[in-house]
């Protein structure tokens, strides 16, 4: 399981990011949030989308455009919910296995995970603003069920 290198938003200082913890990741110079952003495959991705936040799980493959395309909109999204959210993209030609275990028609497909449960799911690109909407209707499903729980 490989660590990312991080630039945080908030001082420019780089961190070193793993890619499953416990918590969620912090700039070790001013201490803010981080954006969560891994890279998984098979052998490591229940490991990696075990977290304490919710998971956007970007399914991908290196030579589809529209993947290349959404790509910085979900790292902004990631960036914007820094410790509240954590991206982890899934290259499908590199894990046939996660592909097929979600049952992977197109790609992009992204997920929205809880505790491995799959609270959304949408296939193809969008622009930022509605995968926000996408991504905070969501989310805001999520919180109502703690909530009424």
């Amino acid at each position: 399981m490989e660590t990312a290198k991080i630039e945080c938003p908030h001082c420019g200082k780089y961190n070193r990011v793993p890619a499953a913890a416990a918590g969620t990741p912090r700039c070790g110079n001013c201490h803010q949030p981080l954006p969560w952003i891994v890279a998984a495959g098979d052998d490591d991705f229940a490991e990696v989308t075990e977290s304490s936040v919710p998971v956007l799980v970007d399914l991908w493959a290196t030579w589809c455009r529209p993947c290349l395309l959404v790509s910085p909109a979900l790292e902004q999204l990631a960036t914007e919910r820094a410790g509240r959210l954590k991206l982890v993209k899934v290259d499908v030609d590199a894990a046939p296995r996660t592909a097929e275990r979600f049952v992977v028609r197109a790609v992009p497909t992204l997920l929205v995970l809880d505790h491995g449960e799959v609270l959304a799911r949408q296939a193809g690109a969008a622009p930022v603003p509605e995968l926000r909407r996408w991504l905070d209707q969501n989310l805001s499903d999520r919180a109502e069920k703690d909530v009424s729980a």
